[in-house]
């Protein structure tokens, strides 16, 4: 005789039990679902990945300044960490000398008079500047018109703030006017931002001051704010002197400036940014950062202080330290056979993808293969939308010999079929020599 199975009750603890055993989904917001991609992941990935396996990779893909800052401002740093008062919290808009400071900065360099108590405002770096801006005056439903190709942060920035963007190709400056003119006459409503970027990242592109005075007509007549990007303010060549746009009469009624030390300082890390021009904007923008931060560390706005007051002379050394990387890259591109437009400004070359390879592979493909065969590390042109498709950026950050070396390398893997499309393309036999 088999004994009777009996059923065992399911008790409340073992219903506890099985929805504790239940997989749990972290439902993150739709800003965070709808972001695409990061374009440049795969890039940084195969390259961590050759390092790690021994190979000394030149990494030109991102515009990560590897010079350091002056000696004076590095020592003021530790002199102002060792003063124990430094290291409470600092006033989120930035201590009064170091506004003060860049309000004198734009007198000397661009002739623009600032209020630092109600037109000038620290950021960590222009890009938590810029993102938080747009917190501050983007909201649903509202429109912003961004430079294409673009930089990611521009486009994002709008993005994650529930805005909505439009790309307009800003390679053509007095293109680039026509559009956004075209677009308020016709939209209803109006844009509420439009973001100028000159010189531009990635290409470079710049402008002159008549273009400022042009788009601040357009700001007037259409009522929409404008926010410009002057990043690349101090890493020009050949004589081209990047304009301001607060220095055009009235643009402080409808403008604000963001601009940096991580380029012609070399302070990339200090994270040292900040925003010029309107009050009523400068003031929303201050509004948001009382609520996320307490500002940078104090230390490192004294530090930023000595620099701005004893540093022009540096900066403008570093600015030919990049003419002379630009003028090795672009001219060692040359002779390989692979012509690339020289910039003015910025420490990006902006190249487009020589035949015969632009006609069969994507940026990807193409930045996968230099990195992949050559060990040569750029930036898609794709990861700045669709706009930069068939070019890469290279950035200048590395010194002299390695662009050589890199050049070197380029030719090694790709220079027998680029000397074959120059020779193809040529009308008589003078081709490209090729050393």
């Amino acid at each position: 005789m088999t004994n009777p199975v009996i059923p065992v009750p399911i008790d409340d603890h073992d219903e506890d039990l099985a929805v504790i055993q239940k997989p749990f989904k972290i439902q993150v917001a739709d800003r965070i679902s709808h972001l695409p991609p990061y374009l440049f992941a795969r890039i940084n990935q195969l390259r961590d990945q050759k390092r790690r396996a021994g190979a000394d990779v030149i990494d030109m893909a991102m515009g990560n300044p590897s010079d350091p800052p002056s000696e004076m401002v590095i020592e003021k740093l530790c002199e102002a960490a060792r003063d124990l008062r430094n290291h409470g919290y600092a006033p989120a808009l930035g201590i009064k000398n170091l506004r003060r400071e860049v309000a004198s900065r734009y007198l000397k360099k661009w002739g623009v008079r600032l209020d630092p108590e109600s037109e000038v405002i620290s950021t960590l770096g222009s890009k938590e500047g810029f993102g938080h801006l747009c917190l501050a005056i983007i909201g649903p439903g509202d429109r912003a018109i961004v430079p294409a190709p673009s930089y990611p942060a521009h486009v994002y920035g709008v993005a994650l703030a529930s805005g909505t963007t439009m790309l307009f190709d800003t390679t053509d400056p007095s293109r680039y006017l026509s559009d956004i003119a075209r677009t308020c006459e016709a939209a209803a409503p109006c844009p509420k931002m439009v973001i100028v970027n000159f010189p531009h990242n990635p290409t470079a592109t710049v402008v002159g001051s008549d273009f400022y005075e042009e788009v601040v007509k357009l700001a007037k007549r259409h009522s929409f704010m404008l926010v410009s990007d002057l990043a690349y303010a101090d890493v020009t060549f050949d004589g081209y002197f990047a304009p301001s746009v607060l220095s055009v009469e009235g643009a402080k009624n409808y403008a604000v400036e963001f601009t940096t030390m991580s380029k012609g300082f070399n302070m990339a890390g200090w994270r040292v940014g900040f925003c010029a021009g309107s009050p009523e904007i400068v003031r929303a923008l201050g509004t948001i950062k009382t609520y996320y931060d307490y500002g940078m560390f104090r230390p490192i706005q004294i530090a930023a202080i000595m620099a701005l007051r004893h540093g022009e002379a540096d900066v403008e050394v570093q600015a030919k330290i990049y003419q002379q990387r630009r003028d090795v890259l672009c001219e060692g591109l040359a002779r390989i056979g692979w012509p690339v437009d020289v910039p003015k400004a910025s420490m990006f070359v902006w190249a487009k993808i020589p035949e015969p390879f632009a006609s069969r592979m994507t940026s990807m493909d193409f930045a996968t293969q230099l990195l992949e065969q050559a060990d040569v590390a750029v930036s898609p042109g794709a990861g700045f939308g669709v706009a930069g498709e068939g070019y890469v950026r290279l950035a200048m950050v590395e010194n002299e010999n390695r662009l050589k070396q890199a050049v070197r390398q380029i030719q090694r893997v790709f220079g027998p079929e680029l000397k074959l499309s120059v020779d193809s393309d040529s009308d008589d036999s003078h081709s490209q020599e090729i050393v």
